[in-house]
């Protein structure tokens, strides 16, 4: 049996293709899905999800989310006393996940179709594939989520010819494809994006306003528990402000009393630099596909941000019609996914289809150019793969050493668009030993091999030696090697993971925890003694005296936040 995952930046999913076709699998909460934090409790522990998310307030430094926003780089988080690499980080939300689905199934589970951003370079990509190692995964394929989207609304299944855009914002990423179904065939045309923008952008855009409003706020800004309130406010006013007309932060810290009122025209206007940042990707996708916008068929929303109507309006001013959105933006990955996991197993239920994706970046080596004075311009740009090639490709181009009797060329690897290599990022190196002799008798062939994965290998080729030089990666932060692979596995599997049969009391107590630092006076008393007679219930280990107490303290917990209007946990999926 493979899985689906949609590992998000905010939030992550699991699903599989069944008998009624592709259907989400529901953590141990019940919920479909699950908060992509992290937190280590003081004895040590783990905790996945809601509780992690519940504890970035009360306990901000033991607590961790957005780390999928710097997969592929050499980003340390702390949490408590330990280190984390976002793969590792992201690996502890693929195990909970994969036990989900195993308790939901009845058995192991060990492949997984994992989605990623259109726009993930090769280091993200590879640092997602890592990240499935270490939660004990076999990676059968990375799928771009704007291909998993079209999967899910059936597209590959329409008889006609169409022509359609995903337009994907998450909490923290955002993609845009234009995708053409012909014959059976689903073909990528162009892909584009951009890995640093999503829902929690638009939050930031409210703590802006809020720090402008409030001068004498500015000197807490450095103090995460005072952040996380902030977040908590601006993300529930976000929310707000997608069904009225005007929303008011208000929070206190430290007994003093903070607010803001902001209309959606005053939060609208202060967006305008999100919105373009959003048209920008949009305008080359369809430029690269050689697409004109009434040429499309439909246009696909996916992502749990573009449920803000800001965006929504935007969509449709720039099409002049309005997006599909029959499916719920959070889960409309996940399913696309479930059904990839189908076609892999070739199940019976799915026509065969044809899917063609395209490389999302250039990518090509720096190289010399020599003027017409004879000296040379170094540290240009030279693609070998063109962005928006159809995968999986292979190109190969002809170098020659700069000079005679050159012992070695050095290849230097970059992806990009920029003419300079200086404004690319660099993905490896790789040396290769030349022969004796002039340099234009000593060319090297150079081979890009770019897979469905998108995954990039780098072959270099002379005449001099039979056997191809490999790409060896040198120096590049966000992948690991073999060795530290292993390390990492080892370290991750020393550490406590709260069992599935108390994650859900552990979610009880971090929302009580939450809850409790936000209130005063007698009412925080009372509720202090709620939590310790819940604790006490849970020492009994005994269901039957568990059960009516876990009832009681979430009644509670409802009651007290109906009535004081609390903070929610923040969730800048849209």
């Amino acid at each position: 049996m493979i899985i689906g995952i949609d590992l998000g930046t905010t939030n992550s999913l699991v699903s599989v293709w069944g008998e009624k076709g592709p259907q989400l699998i529901p953590n141990k909460l019940g919920e479909m899905l699950t908060p992509s934090c992290v937190s280590i409790d003081e004895d040590g522990s783990v905790l996945i999800g809601n509780a992690a998310r519940d504890r970035l307030q009360t306990h901000p430094e033991r607590s961790t989310a957005l780390f999928k926003r710097y997969m592929g780089s050499e980003r340390i988080v702390r949490i408590g006393k330990r280190d984390f690499r976002p793969e590792e980080l992201s690996s502890l939300i693929l195990r909970a996940l994969k036990e989900d689905a195993e308790a939901y199934l009845g058995h192991p589970v060990t492949e997984a179709i994992i989605t990623v951003p259109a726009y993930f370079s090769e280091a993200q990509r590879k640092a997602t594939k890592t990240a499935g190692r270490l939660a004990g995964l076999n990676v059968e394929r990375l799928l771009n989520e704007p291909t998993a989207a079209a999967l899910a609304y059936g597209i590959h299944q329409r008889e006609a010819e169409s022509k359609f855009l995903v337009f994907d914002l998450g909490g923290g990423t955002f993609d845009v494809s234009v995708l053409d179904l012909f014959e059976g065939v689903m073909e990528v045309r162009a892909t584009t994006g951009d890995n640093f923008l999503g829902g929690e952008d638009f939050v930031g855009v409210i703590n802006d306003l809020f720090f402008a409003a409030n001068q004498t706020a500015l000197r807490f800004k450095k103090e995460a528990l005072f952040m996380q309130r902030l977040f908590a406010a601006a993300e529930q006013a976000k929310r707000q402000l997608s069904k009225e007309a005007s929303a008011t932060i208000q929070f206190s810290y430290r007994d003093k009393e903070f607010s803001l009122t902001l209309t959606e025209a005053e939060f609208e206007k202060a967006c305008a630099p999100l919105l373009v940042r959003l048209r920008d990707p949009v305008e080359r996708a369809l430029r690269d596909a050689n697409i004109h916008p009434s040429e499309l068929d439909s246009i696909v929303l996916a992502g749990g941000a573009t449920r803000m109507p800001i965006v929504r309006r935007m969509v449709s001013r720039m099409f002049g019609r309005f997006p599909s959105v029959d499916i719920n933006p959070d889960e409309v990955i996940a399913l696309g996914a479930a059904v990839q996991a189908g076609l892999k197993m070739k199940n019976s239920a799915l026509s065969e289809v044809v899917m063609t994706d395209v490389a999302p970046y250039s990518l090509g080596i720096d190289v010399s150019k020599r003027l017409s004075d004879n000296s040379l311009s170094s540290d240009h740009f030279d693609p070998i793969i063109e962005r928006n090639s159809v995968i999986p490709i292979s190109r190969v181009k002809k170098y020659f050493p700069i000079t005679d009797n050159q012992a070695y060329l050095e290849l230097n690897i970059y992806q990009g668009e920029s003419r300079m290599v200086k404004d690319n990022i660099k993905l490896g190196s790789l040396r290769v030993k030349l022969g004796s002799g002039p340099c234009e008798e000593n060319p090297v062939d150079v081979r890009f091999t770019y897979d469905v994965n998108g995954l990039l290998q780098v072959e270099a080729r002379t005449a001099e030696w039979a056997n191809p030089y490999t790409l060896i990666i040198e120096g590049n932060p966000g992948i690991l090697s073999e060795q530290e692979i292993t390390e990492r596995l080892a370290a991750i599997a020393s550490l406590k993971i709260h069992p599935r049969d108390r994650i859900e009391s552990r979610t009880i107590l971090a929302k009580a925890e939450r809850i409790y630092q936000q209130l005063l006076g007698d009412e925080r008393v009372w509720l202090g003694q709620q939590i310790f007679m819940f604790e006490q219930a849970l020492e009994t280990q005994d269901d039957k005296v568990i059960a009516p107490a876990k009832t009681v303290i979430e009644s509670v917990l409802t009651e007290i936040e109906s009535q004081n209007r609390l903070q929610p946990t923040p969730d800048p999926s849209w």
